[in-house]
């Protein structure tokens, strides 16, 4: 099958520093998103227009959905359940007491309705102090993967196999895990050479592609199963940071930029940079889970 998108179109010039953890949220017909190093939540609902903002106290790496106004926040050391119409805390999580240069960066829920998160080095040194959790549903936390400098991904091909990438070393890899989160396989599934940028966050389709953004490398590229380049969008951003399918068909693919360590000319150049971006496209995207508790 031939992949087919539309011209990327921007649909909020937010001017995120670090645009992060898309999400759709099908029940508010809202795409969600951060920006980390500003710590806000940005919500934009697609069939009214309107647009609302919510500040935190901590960096935000990612927000995931359990019900009605009830998400699960992943913020630096801490993952938090919380109602965001009235702000109330409804469970605080710490993660990494041990660590606290460390912040939570990418995460997803898994086919099963888990929750899998990474962490890093916030301070982004040359240190391999990221690992990979995974939550479940009775808030129980697994540790299930250790030493990434920058973990970004996770995306499921099933609820025993996903993909997970360590930006800094620009490998996705292929992992599989048995009943008590232990991993029985690890594979390279793709490296991205110097050009391509670093590989950040991404997402599969119905038909097991993954759509994976290029911080750096100002597009989104997309490969089969078998790790092969089937498709590419380019956009009027240098560094792409999330994507995720949504929209009332789910053949839409929002998209969240960042504008960190760019120059003047690279933000000539790149005007859009810390925009979120929408995409169609003739594919639609797996629909995702809210988080089971």
């Amino acid at each position: 099958m031939n992949i087919i998108t539309s011209e990327p179109k921007v649909i909020w010039n937010s001017k995120t520093i670090l645009g992060e953890g898309t999400l759709w949220v099908p029940s508010h017909n809202s795409i969600y998103f951060v920006d980390i190093k500003k710590k806000k939540i940005l919500i934009l609902n697609i069939k009214n227009n309107k647009k609302r903002i919510i500040k935190v106290d901590k960096e935000i790496g990612f927000l995931a959905h359990i019900k009605k106004d009830i998400f699960i926040l992943g913020l630096q050391s801490e993952l938090r359940i919380i109602n965001l119409k009235n702000n109330k805390t409804i469970r605080s999580i710490p993660i990494e007491k041990d660590k606290p240069l460390n912040r939570i960066n990418d995460g997803k829920i898994d086919p099963k309705g888990r929750l899998w998160f990474g962490t890093m080095d916030n301070l982004e040194r040359n240190i391999k102090n990221g690992s990979l959790y995974c939550l479940d549903k009775k808030l129980n936390i697994h540790k299930v993967d250790t030493k990434y400098c920058i973990t970004n991904g996770p995306a499921f091909i099933d609820a025993d196999n996903f993909l997970h990438t360590d930006s800094r070393s620009k490998i996705i890899y292929k992992i599989k895990i048995n009943k008590k989160y232990k991993i029985v396989k690890k594979s390279k599934f793709l490296k991205f050479s110097k050009k391509d940028g670093s590989p950040d966050g991404m997402t599969i389709d119905s038909k097991k592609n993954v759509w994976i953004c290029h911080f750096g490398g100002a597009c989104i590229s997309v490969y089969n199963s078998k790790g092969k380049k089937i498709h590419k969008i380019d956009l009027n951003a240098k560094n792409i940071t999330n994507c995720t399918f949504g929209g009332l068909n789910n053949n839409q693919i929002f998209v969240s930029t960042a504008l960190k360590g760019m120059n003047k000319s690279e933000i000539k150049k790149y005007k859009f940079s810390g925009s979120l971006f929408k995409i169609k496209t003739n594919v639609k995207g797996i629909q995702s889970k809210p988080f089971k508790i």
